[in-house]
């Protein structure tokens, strides 16, 4: 008769009223109300009159049925249109109206329960005094201890406020409070049952009493019962199935159907139910005759329930289904507070339409299996694809490698060997934060260099401009406008990088030396905020820090953490935040936090909207498309060449990798979807160089990775051409070197001075010209470099000069030519080029050749022409 607690603590069973009321208690009862006026001809007519009787006025009066826990259902897309993906529910209830409602279960229900339903006022003294008689014959048996439907409508209340009480203690308490019985609990009873009455009308008190009864096996309201024990809906019941599910309130345990153990009682008390329903005339004497010919065995179809994520429909779908229901818990459609918004979601009846594509969500989990297996037993092999919309946030796919399951990990230690996940499953989905029930993220490697890249074109400087790759230790680093010191000295991923390059090299080649020098020219500070204007930030919070630069008023922080290595992506973030950030990027730099549910309806079909699409300008339109040009090279000619889609759509992307290469990363980007790929350890740090897997070294597999996992969504999705930046955009406020060569030192100085560069004396170096006169600089000339860089000037020591051109000349004339630059060492070769008739013993050529320079000591051999055979002529020397 009651709606069952479903922890162990809650089983207690409701005692017959017995020795405690027996019939003297009722007595006492019956006479009460005959004294207070509410006579049998009263409760009929539903009134009552004003008494002294202080006991009873002081009872409570009112009570509303409210609105009862109902399923939630998710919904995904799929084929472009709607589609179930989950249950999700606190209590296995779905309410049905009056009129959805079998007539065969409201006979049931009045004929078994409460023949006098829809005469009496809420109490029905002639059952009340009855049950008194058989409490004297042993207890109250099947009479329910007088119980009217409406009565037992109230206890129900009562047990379903006590379960929303927000402590187990509070709830324990509460409960065993509304099934005591008690003359004051049955008082109260019948004065709110009384008050009941007033209020609703009968049908609203039947069909609130049967969508809030329970029904055993965590089943709530004749609906979910059908739907359990029937595979069919309550809308259309034979009697025999109408009156085993009745059969079932005052008994759940015993007499609910999920077992045939509990047939027989199921039985007994169905056949009351129809003999009743038959004297009460609502079966035919041949309904009631096939009716108890029935078996159980014969109309039980049991249906397990598809509660939670866990059951969801599609392929691989479970940890976006947590990751929305989640979200949906923190939406304000559900209430001011997140007290509210829990009982509003334990309540139910919400349809939540989320943003998940199945089709390509589906083809993605395939690909990352393929690529991490679940089954590498070598390491703790993570694999990721997020694909999320450029100028919504929309989340498209959400796919890992991993199986969900929610149980410790068998590896754990205490872990129960026979209830918990294998190294094949995980209840962490490694795509989001801590808070949403991932991991703390994973260190991004070089994926985070574009943000540096921002900040450094929003600063002026351009794509051309030289930087130094050439590695070296740095004793401090620009923290908040500040010097913060530091011993760190950054390696390249390749042995031999180094020197001079362009930033669009040092991007596509991703060379690490050449972007802390990047980031030595702007302020760590400034670079954090670019990247928090993409929404980048640690996957799990931390303390805050005072050497990070951090705001220390706040008791917790998500910023990333600063110090030497960050702007090379040591820092820990989810691979959703860093595919939302580069579709930001795609966006003209428009970021657009990332949304997971598209609208909600209630359950009155109200509804209630979506996550507001929240974009902001993170970056200048102009800024993000000259980043977008450096960046598109990394797909053809650099660290992922060969990632381009075979489609022929425009994008870009950047690879990461951690200096163990124990994560390995690919984001990029058409103009409609970004999509992150991350294959890493989810423990350890096992090198994925030195690893393979199905697809050969796990980490050269990220470029067909991406790209496969990339043609999956460009075919739903088909993306434009990135706008090309101007050749200004691309030139920045750079300045280029000027020609020095030849000048003195201090001329030198004087021009690079006002040229606006930092003159660095470079030494003497073996040359021509003057001793002390420039001989070269670095960078060269015409080099693009920011305001103040440092150039640095090397001159000649004078040991050096060029090799004069003598060719055509006399020999004499070709001594005294070479003389004059400085080299006396000549030597006439004995072998002779070819002549015309007209040019023999003219110089053909020299060695060294002319224009090289070389030490004044050094030898220079002179070759002549000769006659037409090439034979030397008479009296050439």
């Amino acid at each position: 008769m009651s709606a069952q607690k479903t922890s162990a603590s809650r089983t207690k069973p409701v005692s017959a009223v017995g020795a405690f009321i027996g019939f003297t208690g009722f007595s006492v009862l019956a006479g009460l109300l005959v004294t207070i006026g509410v006579t049998p001809a009263i409760a009929v007519a539903g009134v009552t009159t004003t008494s002294t009787i202080g006991v009873f006025e002081s009872l409570p009066e009112y009570i509303e049925i409210g609105k009862l826990p109902q399923r939630n259902e998710v919904l995904a897309y799929q084929g472009g249109q709607p589609v179930h993906l989950a249950t999700v529910y606190d209590q296995n209830r779905q309410e049905l109206k009056y009129n959805d409602m079998s007539d065969q279960l409201k006979h049931a229900a009045i004929d078994g329960e409460d023949k006098r339903f829809w005469e009496h006022g809420g109490v029905d003294m002639t059952s009340l005094l009855r049950a008194g008689v058989g409490s004297l014959a042993g207890g109250l048996g099947e009479s329910g201890g007088g119980s009217t439907l409406t009565m037992q409508l109230v206890r129900n209340i009562k047990m379903q406020q006590a379960l929303e009480l927000p402590t187990q203690e509070a709830r324990d308490k509460a409960y065993d409070d509304a099934v005591r019985q008690t003359i004051p609990r049955k008082l109260e009873e019948m004065k709110l049952a009384i008050g009941l009455a007033k209020k609703y009308s009968k049908a609203q008190i039947l069909t609130a009493y049967l969508n809030i009864a329970y029904f055993g096996d965590q089943t709530y309201g004749v609906q979910a019962a059908a739907q359990r024990y029937y595979n069919k809906s309550a809308t259309d019941l034979t009697p025999a199935e109408a009156a085993s599910i009745l059969a079932i309130v005052q008994s759940p345990n015993k007499r609910n159907l999920s077992k045939p153990e509990n047939y027989e009682a199921n039985v007994g008390r169905r056949d009351v139910i129809l003999k009743s329903m038959y004297a009460e005339k609502d079966l035919t004497k041949a309904q009631l005759d096939e009716a108890l010919a029935a078996k159980p065995a014969d109309y039980v179809h049991l249906t397990d329930p598809t509660q939670g994520c866990k059951a969801s429909a599609g392929n691989g779908t479970q940890y976006f289904c947590d990751y929305a229901v989640q979200v949906v818990k923190e939406m304000s459609q559900l209430g001011s507070t997140q007290k509210q918004r829990d009982a509003a979601w334990r309540n139910g009846g919400y349809t939540i339409q989320t943003s998940l594509n199945l089709d390509l969500s589906s083809a993605q989990k395939d690909l990352i299996n393929a690529y991490a297996p679940n089954t590498e037993a070598r390491f703790k092999l993570g694999g990721v694809i997020d694909s999320v919309e450029t100028d919504t946030g929309r989340i498209l796919t959400m796919a890992q490698n991993k199986n969900y399951n929610q149980l410790t990990s068998c590896t754990a230690e205490g872990a129960d060997p026979n209830a918990c996940a294998p190294s094949t499953d995980s209840g962490i989905n490694l795509s989001v934060d801590q808070r949403y029930g991932g991991g703390e993220g994973f260190q991004t490697g070089s994926t985070f260099k574009p943000f540096t890249l921002l900040n450094w074109l929003q600063n002026g400087h351009g794509l051309n401009e030289i930087v130094n790759g050439t590695p070296r230790t740095y004793t401090s680093y620009p923290l908040c406008g500040a010097p913060s010191g530091t011993n760190y000295t950054p390696k390249n991923d390749s042995l031999g990088e180094g020197g001079n390059m362009t930033v669009e090299n040092a991007t596509y080649r991703s060379v690490n030396v050449a972007y802390v020098n990047m980031a030595q020219k702007l302020d760590y500070c400034d670079i954090r905020k670019t990247a928090e204007a993409f929404g980048i930030h640690k996957g799990s919070p931390r303390a805050p820090n005072a050497a990070f630069g951090d705001d220390m008023s706040s008791k917790s922080t998500s910023e990333i953490e600063l110090y030497a290595g960050a702007v090379l992506g040591d820092n820990y973030i989810s691979p959703l935040t860093m595919a939302a950030a580069y579709a930001g990027i795609a966006n003209n730099g428009t970021f657009c936090r990332p949304i997971a549910i598209d609208n909600i309806t209630d359950a009155d079909g109200k509804s209630l909207g979506g996550q507001q699409k929240d974009c902001t300008q993170a970056v200048d339109p102009t800024v993000a498309k000259t980043a977008i040009y450096a960046l598109k090279k990394v797909l053809t000619i650099g660290t992922a060449g060969g990632g381009r889609t075979p489609d022929g759509y425009d994008e870009f992307g950047k690879t990461g990798t951690t200096n163990e290469a124990d994560q390995i990363w690919l984001i990029g980007s058409s103009t409609k979807v970004a999509t992150a790929t991350w294959l890493g350890n989810i423990e350890g740090k096992q090198s994925l160089r030195h690893v393979a897997g199905p697809q050969g070294l796990y980490s050269l597999s990220r470029t067909s990775l991406w790209r496969q996992a990339q043609s999956i969504v460009n075919a739903q999705y088909p993306g434009g051409q990135f706008e090309a930046p101007s050749p200004s955009d691309i030139r920045g406020n750079s300045i280029t070197v000027p020609n020095v060569a030849g000048q003195s030192a201090e001329q030198a100085r004087a021009t690079l001075t006002s040229a606006g560069f930092t003159y660095v004396d470079g030494g003497t170096q073996p040359g021509g010209g003057a001793p002390g006169s420039v001989l070269s600089t670095s960078p060269g000339v015409g080099s693009a470099l920011s305001k103040n860089s440092s150039v640095t000037v090397y001159t000649s020591d004078g040991s050096q000069s060029t090799i004069p051109e003598v060719t055509g000349k006399t020999v004499g004339s070709a001594r005294s030519t070479l003389s004059d630059a400085g080299f006396g060492n000549v030597n006439i070769s004995d072998e002779y080029e070819k002549g015309n008739g007209k040019n023999a013993c003219r110089v053909a050529g020299v060695e060294p050749g002319a224009g090289t320079n070389a030490s004044k000591d050094t030898g220079v051999t002179v070759k002549l022409y000769g006659n037409k055979n090439g034979k030397a002529p008479r009296n050439c020397r």
